[in-house]
């Protein structure tokens, strides 16, 4: 039987780790309880990217009227503030340690936890917010309602990616709280959520450019596969960050891929 209680504590686990939203707080589990805990709040990811989807789609309705460029920075701020820029610190300290690390994989560990970010991270970090503001900005010039649809799925997609990578990648160290979220995760559920956060994505992309819209989600597996094998060949699996960065390639990527879209119909 399923605990109705213990579904609302995951999803709310889930939103206060993933977005700054003032959600109620549940409470920190006790030790013993945190990788039960966070396998279950796994399960949600998406579900609270389609929550940011959609308030990200209802902001962009809201502001279809004003001027393309401040509409697409107030777009671009509420997206950051909504995550506390979680996962573009991850994005940055990839950059950092892929290049400082120089193929070596206890130095790109090292420098995976080192809190100060050098030039690599702040160039990744310029780059992935200028695609986002750009990719955005197009988005609400040309499309129309399908700016509106493109933002309500393409979140919950780049969160099914962190599951899809629990789900098939070693975890790169032997503890840590990813681990613990690994090794309590329910592993069926899991691939059901996944499956069904790629139906709709692909549903939504279909509705928003027709039958080349199934070209973004494609562009998603393409991001997730990329990014796993390089994972794999630095870290012989994925941290935390590694974690982030995919969320952050893939948002970035798929958001410049749905702006150019239309420029590549027949």
């Amino acid at each position: 039987m399923i605990n109705a209680g213990a579904v609302w504590r995951a999803l709310l686990f889930a939103g206060r780790f993933l977005t700054r939203w003032p959600l109620p707080d549940p409470g920190m589990p006790s030790a013993a309880q945190l990788g039960p805990e966070m396998g279950r709040a796994a399960l949600f990811y998406p579900l609270i990217g389609l929550l940011l989807g959609a308030a990200l789609a209802g902001l962009a309705l809201l502001l279809q009227d004003a001027p393309t460029l401040a509409a697409a920075a107030v777009l671009l701020i509420f997206w950051v503030w909504s995550t506390g820029a979680l996962h573009l610190d991850g994005l940055a300290d990839c950059a950092d340690a892929w290049v400082g690390g120089l193929g070596s994989r206890a130095r790109t560990l090292e420098i995976l936890k080192d809190p100060r970010t050098g030039a690599m991270g702040v160039v990744a970090l310029v780059l992935a917010l200028l695609g986002k503001f750009a990719g955005s900005a197009a988005l609400l010039e040309g499309a129309g309602i399908g700016a509106a649809l493109v933002l309500a799925w393409l979140p919950a997609l780049a969160r099914a990616q962190l599951l899809l990578l629990a789900l098939t990648t070693p975890y790169a160290r032997a503890d840590g709280m990813g681990a613990a979220m690994r090794s309590h995760l329910h592993r069926p559920t899991a691939w059901l959520v996944v499956l069904l956060s790629w139906g709709v994505a692909a549903l939504l992309a279909v509705l928003a450019f027709g039958p080349l819209g199934l070209a973004l989600p494609l562009l998603a597996l393409a991001v997730y596969w990329t990014w796993r094998r390089s994972l794999l060949q630095r870290l012989g699996g994925y941290t935390g960050d590694g974690a982030g960065a995919l969320l952050e390639l893939t948002e970035t990527l798929l958001l410049l891929g749905a702006a150019l879209l239309p420029a590549v119909a027949p």
